[in-house]
């Protein structure tokens, strides 16, 4: 794991707020999940919860959306949100609907933690989110890798056809990931640089834990 971040920042105040970005399929939901665990203080938002609703447009057309750029996202209500946690209030989180590509119409609750992990390939390409958090990580992890991931829980989790995910890595995928997600990987504290990693996890939980206990 590579690492240039002064901890603790002397300067943090409220929830701790960490960011976890890296390709799609790189194992970043993972580590939030794992850290989440190990820290029950914590509570994650995840960025794809809020990509735009398209409730007004046709199916065909919210197919055909790049969901991989940064335009794709309400990226302003996420922030609106994540200041609202910092400063002790509850929030409705969307709830995405990735098989109708667009919002589901209900929310979730999430109630301020003393720790907030934001992940999502983007959360380091957006610099109002950037100026929100204490810690950014980046979880980086090979292109094969990642692709094979992606096929699999799009087809088992999200109702897509092989055609569809191909088509739409090579589209999109592939090119956002070296314009926007790779490129805000100079923006990390830390890089978890063989993905999701036991060790990798583990001195970040002891991180987390060492500050909190101050």
């Amino acid at each position: 794991m590579e690492s240039s971040f002064p901890w603790p920042k002397p300067d943090t105040e409220g929830p701790l707020v960490i960011g976890i970005a890296g390709g799609s399929g790189s194992g970043k939901t993972t580590v939030a999940h794992a850290l989440s665990e190990s820290v029950p203080a914590a509570s994650i938002i995840e960025h794809d919860a809020y990509y735009w609703a398209r409730d007004d447009e046709p199916f065909e057309q919210r197919t055909k959306v790049n969901y991989d750029h940064p335009d794709a996202f309400e990226t302003s209500l996420l922030v609106e949100h994540l200041k609202q946690l910092r400063q002790g209030q509850a929030i409705d989180k969307p709830i995405y609907d990735y098989a109708q590509h667009t919002r589901s119409g209900e929310t979730r609750r999430v109630e301020p933690t003393p720790v907030i992990i934001i992940e999502g390939i983007l959360v380091l390409a957006e610099a109002e989110l950037r100026e929100l958090m204490d810690l950014k990580v980046f979880v980086d992890t090979d292109a094969d890798i990642r692709f094979i991931r992606r096929l699999e829980r799009d087809i088992n989790d999200r109702g897509r056809s092989v055609e569809s995910v191909v088509a739409q890595y090579q589209e999109t995928v592939r090119p956002m990931h070296l314009q926007f997600v790779e490129a805000s990987k100079r923006y990390a504290d830390l890089i978890l640089p063989e993905g999701y990693s036991a060790p990798g996890v583990g001195t970040l939980t002891s991180m987390v834990r060492d500050y909190l206990s101050r």
